[in-house]
């Protein structure tokens, strides 16, 4: 992890995961060599995209694998760069396709509350600003609790809370040829442990996904 300071006062953490294509090498008993794992899981429709692996040749001369070992097919990830103020409060994603900003519960709303502040709002102004710079016409906007108190309640609350924030970036933008997807997903989808109070605190978040510009 690679400490880094953005132009905010705000300290930021950057973390650059890369992935290209993966090869997995298994042995003539089937025991795997090399692997990567996958990634948490995410909501339908959003997995990330990469172009078509490159061929090799697995009677390459020049490909060291051991031996009686064979390849697999070739599994292709993302690039994805992440960027997250030290205090967890907001955190960037960017893959080749796509830019996504996560922005904790507590920085947004009171506790049980879908009420924007003059300072949320001012955050999601913010990443109005650089969908305008990647002329995005595609936003989605999800909303995620922790698994405190009933699933039912959870999943209005996060509903509730992504309407809040597409209503700011639908004034903020005002672009008839923008599209949005808003889903309340409650509790689904942790992207930490719900056991502690520190993994709650980052499955409490609104997630805005929209693609960049291509090239």
């Amino acid at each position: 992890m690679i400490r880094t300071h953005s132009r905010s006062a705000r300290p930021r953490l950057a973390l650059v995961l890369s992935a290209a294509t993966v090869m997995v090498a298994t042995n003539i008993h089937g025991a795997v060599v090399a692997y990567a794992d996958d990634g948490p899981s995410v909501p339908p429709g959003t997995e990330a995209s990469a172009s078509a692996p490159v061929e090799v040749d697995p009677n390459d001369p020049d490909l060291k694998l051991p031996e009686g070992a064979t390849l697999t097919e070739p599994k292709v990830l993302d690039i994805k760069t992440v960027v997250e103020d030290q205090s967890g409060d907001e955190r960037r994603e960017d893959t080749n396709s796509d830019v996504k900003f996560a922005l904790q519960a507590e920085v947004l709303f009171g506790k049980d509350s879908a009420k924007l502040g003059a300072e949320a709002k001012a955050r999601i102004a913010t990443i109005a600003q650089e969908i305008k710079t990647q002329n995005a016409t595609k936003i989605r906007v999800f909303g995620f609790t922790d698994d405190l108190g009933t699933s039912a309640h959870g999943d209005v609350l996060s509903r509730q809370r992504a309407n809040a924030v597409q209503s700011v970036l639908g004034q903020e933008l005002s672009d008839s040829n923008i599209t949005y997807e808003v889903r309340g997903y409650g509790e689904q989808y942790p992207i930490a442990d719900n056991s502690t109070e520190a993994g709650r605190k980052k499955n409490r978040r609104v997630e805005i996904t929209f693609p960049r510009t291509e090239g």
